[in-house]
């Protein structure tokens, strides 16, 4: 019991710091536009492999991405799950270079059985990140100004998830019911280098308070004793979010003394998640190879988002990984180490305006990662550690184009709680 308080301690105390500060891993201009960046949902072996869990079906991780895979976990275990990010970033475009240090805690979760056939994960997860800071000087029929931009903030869930067995161990399907939450502010400064003593500020802030469900099914076909394919497939239906947004003007002086002020709350506007649909499939030959592989499809284009329509596209993202576990219940540590790798490709739900040709475009997405699961004393739990390289390419030169080199440490705790012993 004092194991399991110390534990749940640590997960408070992870989680409020995840809400308070979880926001601000990203630089990226781009998350101007809409929710800003979209989180990688996968959690430690998946983070390695490309980003891939739609197929993946273990009893050793827990595996949000697709909810139907929480059943696989033996009657007797308990896993407490949580990560963490470190990224450096680098920016540019045609004339100008920017480079930028950042991370945080990223996610936790636990997951634990109800029945031998019913299993339940809770946890908080990123669903989006807002962060960036920009500005430009200008000059104009003889006046000199400067507009700079910044935001922050970004949309996280609470979510507890059921999964249920239905067939043999082989056919399950899972939902996850969610809490979405989160702010989003968008800042514009106006300052006149002359003839004036203040600063116009514009600030657009988003609140966003509502559910949000996830729906799984997962069937494993065995190929033979020790071989067995996964297939997998997730829902998420669209969502008209409970959302208020405000428009507030102030007028400040160059010590931020707050001159005058006028808000605005905005009324028949609307803010929608997509459908999102993906599909997944894995091999695995027990404790020594997987194998999987990802496609995911979200209908942007029909989503509504304050009083515009069509300001966004279709998504989608295509992920394939394996590990490699040289021998299971080898003594030498370096041959119980999960070796993994793993690639993924894909295009952005928003599009820019190109100061160019003043036309709008999208973005696509390059990843690779390797990383390794270090198993630690119990060979149970485990240390997941990834790297990644992704690469951010716009739909035109003169945009903004980005490159990532992130590490992800996470640590699954895998113990067996519910064990009872019994004595002759």
């Amino acid at each position: 019991m004092l194991k399991f308080k110390k534990f749940i301690f640590l997960g408070v105390m992870m989680l409020t710091h995840l809400v308070v500060s979880g926001q601000n891993n990203t630089s990226s201009p781009y998350t101007r536009l809409g929710y800003g960046d979209l989180a990688n949902r996968s959690f430690g072996a998946g983070r390695a492999m490309g980003g891939v869990g739609i197929g993946l079906r273990s009893p050793k991780q827990i595996n949000p991405m697709n909810p139907a895979s929480y059943s696989c976990m033996d009657s007797l275990t308990f896993i407490f799950d949580f990560g963490a990010s470190l990224q450096s970033a680098k920016y540019s475009d045609e004339t100008n270079k920017y480079k930028d240090l950042n991370g945080n805690i990223e996610y936790l979760a636990i997951q634990f059985p109800i029945t031998r056939w019913l299993a339940m994960s809770a946890g908080l997860l990123p669903y989006s990140y807002v962060g960036y800071e920009f500005g430009q000087a200008t000059e104009e029929n003889g006046l000199s100004y400067t507009n700079t931009y910044s935001g922050t903030g970004g949309l996280n869930q609470v979510y507890a998830g059921l999964s249920i067995d239905i067939w043999k161990k082989r056919l399950a399907v899972g939902a996850n019911f969610g809490f979405l939450f989160g702010n989003i502010e968008h800042n514009q400064n106006l300052y006149f280098t002359e003839g004036t003593s203040y600063v116009n500020q514009r600030t657009q802030r988003l609140e966003v308070r509502d559910l949000k469900m996830d729906f799984g099914l997962q069937y494993t076909h065995p190929v033979s004793a020790t071989e067995s394919l996964t297939f997998g497939a997730t829902f998420s239906p669209s969502n008209k979010l409970n959302a208020k947004a405000y428009d507030m003007m102030a007028k400040k002086s160059q010590s931020g003394t707050v001159i005058e002020t006028a808000t605005d709350t905005l009324r028949n506007v609307a803010y929608d998640l997509p459908n999102s649909f993906g599909i997944g499939a894995s091999y695995v030959k027990a404790n020594h190879i997987l194998v999987a592989a990802d496609f995911l499809y979200e209908t942007w284009s029909k989503a509504r988002y304050g009083t515009n329509a069509g300001d966004f596209q279709n998504r989608y993202r295509i992920a394939v990984g394996a590990e490699y576990e040289p021998e299971h219940d080898a003594k030498n540590f370096f041959k119980r180490v999960r070796y993994r790798a793993g690639a993924h490709f894909g295009d952005s739900y928003v599009k820019a305006t190109s100061a160019a040709d003043n036309k709008s475009y999208g973005y696509k997405e390059y990843g690779v990662s390797v990383g390794m699961g270090l198993p630690l004393m119990d060979y149970r739990s485990l240390v997941n550690v990834a790297f990644e390289y992704v690469k951010v390419k716009p739909g035109h030169v003169s945009m903004v184009d980005e490159q990532y080199f992130r590490v992800t440490l996470n640590y699954t705790f895998n113990e067996r709680w519910f064990f009872k012993f019994k004595l002759d």
